[in-house]
């Protein structure tokens, strides 16, 4: 190719060319030609927070309650004692009861026994105006009833000639009948008990009819066994008041005690009767 066939470049292209070359020799005389990254950094994040509020530049302000710098350490608390399994039941009869089955046989003798004397003390020693008049009825047992219904049932059938067995049996048919009526008269008058609670009542207040069975076994008086079942029925039934104290509303003590005197009468009437 000839130098005539060349074209010349415009004079804008002739500057540019020169521009590159002048970068081109400053580059290799100002020293090596350093390699450029070929992806610039990141840029540092910015830390978040995770409050939903913009934290402020200003001085917190000073607390009301500032918790001391020594804080005394408080001594625990001593252990609760073991609890005795042969501890006396409490005063309620619907609490749980206390475990018994590995208890002597003579512990669980003698704490039945002392219920039954503290029951009977009550029943001896009447008093409507004492400080807790319903608390027999709710520590109720059922070991003196037993004991002063089976006394009464066998006292009757020795007095008695003939049928002496169906004596024994009316006796008890009296208990439990009673037991029957007065809860149901308690309940319809807005009371609270329980049959046990009323078989309880009444058995342990059957105490003074049986000392009156025996006098009138021993004396064989028609005027003297009617004056000793008076007495005894009269003492039976005050007995009886302070038991229903707890149970019915004070208006209504007298229609609960109604049922109570009804059974103690049939009972006396069987003993006048019993020849």
């Amino acid at each position: 190719m000839s130098h005539s066939d060349t074209i010349p470049l415009h004079a804008s292209s002739q500057s540019d060319i020169d521009e590159i070359e002048n970068l081109i020799n400053a580059s290799v005389q100002s020293g090596p030609a350093t390699v450029l990254p070929a992806r610039p950094p990141s840029p540092p994040r910015i830390p978040v927070s995770s409050s939903p509020f913009i934290p402020s530049n200003l001085p917190p302000l000073p607390s009301t309650h500032q918790k001391p710098s020594f804080v005394p350490s408080v001594p625990s608390a001593p252990p609760p004692p073991p609890v005795n399994s042969h501890s006396s039941i409490g005063a309620s009869g619907f609490g749980s009861p206390p475990n018994t089955l590995t208890e002597p046989v003579w512990d669980t003798v003698k704490r039945d026994l002392s219920r039954i004397v503290s029951n009977l003390k009550l029943v001896v020693f009447p008093n409507p105006y004492r400080e807790d008049p319903g608390k027999a009825l709710r520590d109720w047992d059922l070991w003196g009833p037993f004991f002063f219904i089976v006394f009464l049932g066998l006292t009757l059938s020795w007095s008695a000639s003939v049928k002496k067995s169906e004596v024994f049996a009316v006796a008890f048919a009296l208990l439990a009948a009673g037991a029957v009526i007065l809860t149901l008269n308690v309940l319809l008058l807005g009371g609270h008990i329980i049959f046990f609670q009323s078989l309880s009542l009444l058995g342990y207040c059957l105490f003074p009819l049986d000392i009156g069975a025996v006098i009138c076994m021993l004396k064989d008086n028609v005027i003297i066994k009617v004056a000793v079942v008076c007495v005894t029925l009269a003492w039976s039934s005050w007995a009886a008041y302070p038991f229903m104290s707890s149970a019915v509303n004070p208006r209504r003590k007298a229609l609960a005690l109604y049922p109570v005197f009804l059974m103690y009468v049939s009972v006396g009437f069987l003993i006048i009767a019993i020849d």
